[in-house]
């Protein structure tokens, strides 16, 4: 959540003690930071220690994130006192259940601008302007800043974002998440009313073949009426040519398919799920993750949602399928963002936030009042 929070990409995950197969892989995978958590306050603290030496020992020129039990700061600290690239921040999760996370997403931000911005060639960017962030980053403040708005604006309310591109599918989520069904018990980590997930096996080309395996080849034929073995050669002909664009209806209709489907299996993911179980007081129902069917609006941007001739039918997968037991939304009302300047508008509240909300409510288009035609949908929102 921290991670994806500050537009990083979590490529993977160890618990426990890192293994010598552990290290290997984190060798192989090259990350550009490291987040070292583990241990409540006052709780556990052989496994982060042992970690950090492990990862002094291998890894001793990548940058690292601490945040974990704050009593093994001090014996941290010592051990890498000779590096410049460690940096100390809150425990992500301080006690059992409560979560701590902008601490470490701001510190996430700031080895991001501090380290891998430089070390990509982007530190003349820097020197221009002040205002310098991730791409998801940008596109998660202009998020928080359309649904809370501001003092004297109110925003959009509760509301899902979902971005399309050609490797991975990204969602953004302001929402309290509460359940909506009455007797629903609650399970799990709280989860932030701001919340961003991507899925780096659901995108239109480069993932595509990963993506129709998600949602099942079958299923989506029935869906679609078009035949699995068409789907199929479609998901391994992007892939393998990601520039190639839909040449004929057919080509288009698989097209729309592919990008409804990650719209589909992104956003599940996203949200939480209804589990029915029996107690020895009945049957109740556990809800795990976050409750959207109160989703307000739900807004379409990047790829074929952005240049698409058809986004109204990609962003039906956005809507909760009878009998599904992922909590998506019910019933919201569908806005693009056709211009596709969202991540702009974010990096724009940066600095003008009043200017960022007004150009976002000006610019986002209902989908009923789009009128398709060769060039793609167009409208106005009034």
């Amino acid at each position: 959540m921290a991670a994806l929070g500050a537009g990083g990409k979590v490529i993977r995950a160890f618990a426990y003690y890192l293994t010598g197969e552990d290290l290997s892989e984190l060798d192989r995978l090259k990350p550009d930071l490291i987040l070292l958590a583990g241990g409540t306050d006052g709780g556990d603290r052989n496994h982060i220690c042992s970690n950090a030496e492990s990862l002094s020992e291998n890894f001793p020129s990548m940058p690292l994130i601490v945040a974990g039990n704050r009593d093994t700061y001090d014996d941290l600290r010592e051990l890498f006192a000779k590096r410049d690239d460690v940096l100390f921040t809150r425990n992500v999760m301080p006690e059992m259940g409560r979560l701590d996370l902008e601490p470490a997403r701001a510190a996430i931000r700031q080895v991001f601008l501090e380290h891998i911005v430089e070390a990509k060639g982007l530190e003349t960017l820097r020197a221009r302007s002040e205002c310098l962030m991730p791409t998801p980053e940008a596109v998660r403040n202009a998020a928080e800043l359309l649904s809370k708005g501001l003092a004297d604006e109110p925003g959009l309310g509760e509301l899902l974002i979902v971005d399309i591109g050609g490797a991975t599918t990204d969602v953004f989520s302001c929402s309290g998440g509460e359940p909506t069904a009455a007797g629903t018990v609650l399970r799990g980590l709280p989860e932030p009313f701001l919340k961003r997930t991507v899925e780096a096996d659901v995108g239109m080309r480069y993932t595509a073949p990963f993506l129709l395996e998600a949602i099942g080849e079958e299923r989506l034929a029935e869906d679609t009426g078009l035949a699995p073995e068409d789907l199929r050669a479609w998901a391994e002909a992007v892939a393998a040519e990601p520039g190639r664009l839909p040449a004929n209806a057919s080509e288009e209709e698989a097209d729309t398919a592919l990008a409804r489907a990650a719209c589909e299996v992104a956003v599940g993911r996203h949200c939480g799920i209804m589990e029915e179980v029996y107690t020895p007081d009945g049957r109740t129902y556990v809800q795990r993750g976050k409750d959207l069917a109160r989703v307000k609006y739900a807004i379409g941007t990047g790829g074929p949602l952005a240049s698409g001739k058809v986004p109204g039918e990609v962003l039906k997968g956005v809507r909760r399928r009878a009998g599904c037991d992922r909590l998506k939304p019910i019933s919201p009302c569908p806005l693009l963002d056709r211009r596709y300047i969202l991540w702009a508008l974010g990096l724009l509240g940066a600095v003008d936030a009043p200017a960022a909300l007004d150009m976002m409510k000006q610019y986002l288009t209902p989908l009923d009042s789009i009128v398709t035609d060769n060039r793609g949908p167009t409208g106005k929102w009034n």
